[in-house]
């Protein structure tokens, strides 16, 4: 009788290992999605930065070129 609470215990000791196996490779898969996730963030908002300031020089470089920008002479045209 002593051959059935080892076998027991013995499949109880396998079932455990699968499991904790398993919620390893479970935790290990939801770090890497978050680190993941972390970095996509990061990335989007240094491209939004850049985007926001690149539209800025833009909106300046526009903003100086019709402030200096002449008027042509309407004789100019005329001879």
């Amino acid at each position: 009788m002593s051959k059935f609470p080892t076998r027991i215990s013995a499949a109880r000791r396998n079932a455990e290992a699968l499991l904790s196996r398993s919620k390893k490779q479970e935790s290990t898969l939801k770090l890497e999605q978050e680190r993941e996730h972390d970095a996509m963030v990061e990335k989007t908002a240094r491209l939004r930065a850049l985007r926001l300031a690149k539209e800025a020089a833009d909106r300046e470089a526009a903003a100086q070129t019709v402030a200096t920008a002449r008027p042509k002479s309407r004789r100019a045209g005329q001879k």
